[in-house]
């Protein structure tokens, strides 16, 4: 990150005021709201069982709760606006009052379904399309004033694993990612509001994965703040030789220390409790310090 950039991120939505701080591991836990993800198979699709997990991730630490409503795995079909809305809707209105008050992230491409959300009481956007799909989603980040997500993929969920290539897969994506910050900032969403993401396994193969851990620091155009999703991916499991998503866990914990290690300021997971004990140590050793803010479990 760019010493030009705050440590922290703070905006107002909703009628209230939200604060993410830098200056330790953040960590945004998944709550996919579908019945075919490839993670969990559909275990959190009902609202009562979504809910649960979400207040699960708020209870081992999570800072974001991020609700995902259409499945992007690949090969997947899109999902309509109107069940997107229909599955995320009771979820939100859960959420909306809970006392933990976390940031509610929604996880949607389509500028309809976000603003629907930030109705509700979400106050960030992931964009897994990095508003090519939907322009539009600039607008509705720059007008309510909240943080925007913009992940590189190449291609789309249908097809992005069919032989995915690159000349030079560090530049390449930085220069997407670039580019679609450039369009952020353009569409009037702040510099520090702008989160940038690689997207592992969205249009790439183990090898290209695996040199974007790497070279992180290199990925992420000086002055933005950063996002590493890597929580099960397919590359964990040729690692581990081991096909059960349910079972990478402690692959993706490791992982995620690396990913904090090469500089990623927040890490996206779908068992908190884990990645973020393995993003403090790593966090540790980096500034050779034990120490720990006032309000961090244990402290």
């Amino acid at each position: 990150m760019s010493t030009s950039l705050p440590s922290h991120l703070a905006w107002s939505s909703g009628g209230r005021d939200w604060r993410l701080d830098f200056d330790r591991p953040a960590v945004m836990g998944i709550v996919n709201v579908t019945p075919d993800s490839f993670s969990d198979g559909g275990l959190y699709f009902s609202p009562e069982a979504a809910v649960a997990r979400a207040e699960r991730h708020i209870a081992e630490g999570a800072v974001v709760v991020d609700l995902g409503a259409e499945t992007t795995r690949p090969g997947s079909e899109p999902t309509s606006a109107e069940e997107e809305w229909r599955r995320l809707e009771p979820v939100l209105a859960a959420l909306a009052g809970h006392p933990a008050r976390p940031v509610v992230s929604v996880d949607t491409y389509k500028a309809e379904v976000a603003e629907k959300a930030l109705d509700a009481g979400a106050s960030m956007i992931n964009d897994i399309y990095a508003a090519r799909k939907d322009p539009r989603i600039l607008e509705v980040a720059a007008r309510r004033g909240v943080p925007v997500i913009l992940m590189h993929m190449l291609g789309e969920p249908r097809t992005m694993q069919v032989e995915p290539r690159y000349d030079d897969v560090v530049r390449e994506v930085r220069e997407f990612l670039l580019e679609r910050a450039g369009a952020a900032m353009a569409a009037g969403v702040p510099r520090e509001r702008v989160i940038l993401d690689p997207g592992l396994g969205f249009g790439k193969n183990a090898g290209h994965n695996l040199t974007l851990l790497n070279r992180f620091r290199e990925v992420i155009p000086e002055g933005f703040h950063s996002l590493m999703a890597l929580s099960r991916k397919n590359f964990l499991g040729l690692i581990l030789g081991d096909p059960d998503p349910m079972r990478r866990d402690l692959a993706t914990a490791v992982a995620s220390a690396i990913a904090v290690s090469k500089g990623a300021e927040m890490i996206r997971v779908h068992s908190v409790a884990g990645s973020l004990e393995a993003a403090r140590v790593a966090w540790a050793v980096l500034r050779e310090s034990v120490a720990r803010p006032p309000d961090a479990p244990g402290a």
